[in-house]
């Protein structure tokens, strides 16, 4: 009977162990995965940043126009893989803005970055919805958001007189033009890049798992 005990409370001790042991692997992995998204963000805001204020010293005003192009909006194609393009691109949007500041209210800063935060949640959760291999829907959301939010803003803070339904809709389109430039030419280019040379499994996988 004692080695029988014994045995059985070799196996019971066997089994916490092998517990206890799963339960520190997936909280270094869970860690793991918190700091890697925390690089990516960084990374991610930065490269935002660098390429928005690299264009406003080599093209002043083209990042700011009626119909901007802003070449750094071709980096929401990274939220269809990995949900740290979300955080990142709307701190890389508030630090681009900062540029604005100067020029007038911190309003780029406030309604880019929520109009970034917006079309950026949007195409992460709409990543699957493709036609024929192509996220047409996903990259429309920027032009969407953009047209809404930055239309409004530029309606309710910058036209004179009361807000006019029409005139919404034109400064609205204006944006919306410049984002679907931007998304529907460097965009796609960006995207079949990422998914051709599969950097997509090889650095945002382990994050959006």
């Amino acid at each position: 009977l004692t080695l029988r005990y014994l045995a059985q409370t070799r196996n019971i001790s066997g089994i916490f162990a092998v517990l206890l042991l799963k339960t520190k692997l997936r909280r270094q992995q869970n860690m793991n995965k918190k700091v890697l998204f925390i690089v990516q963000t960084a990374i991610i805001a930065a490269l935002y940043a660098a390429l928005t204020y690299a264009q406003n010293f080599l093209l002043p005003g083209t990042t700011s126009a009626a119909v901007q192009f802003r070449v750094s909006e071709a980096l929401n194609v990274l939220a269809l893989f990995t949900p740290a393009a979300i955080p990142g691109l709307t701190l890389g949007c508030v630090l681009s803005n900062l540029y604005n500041i100067g020029s007038g209210l911190p309003l780029d800063m406030i309604f880019g970055s929520l109009a970034t935060l917006g079309a950026t949640a949007a195409m992460y959760f709409l990543r699957d919805v493709k036609i024929k291999n192509y996220p047409l829907l996903s990259l429309l959301m920027p032009a969407v958001f953009n047209g809404v939010v930055i239309g409004w803003e530029i309606e309710v803070f910058f036209i004179d007189g009361k807000f006019n339904f029409a005139s919404f809709l034109t400064q609205g389109g204006l944006v919306a033009l410049g984002e679907l430039g931007v998304m529907l030419v460097l965009g796609t280019i960006l995207y079949y890049v990422i998914v051709g040379r599969k950097i997509d499994k090889k650095i945002f996988k382990k994050v959006s798992e």
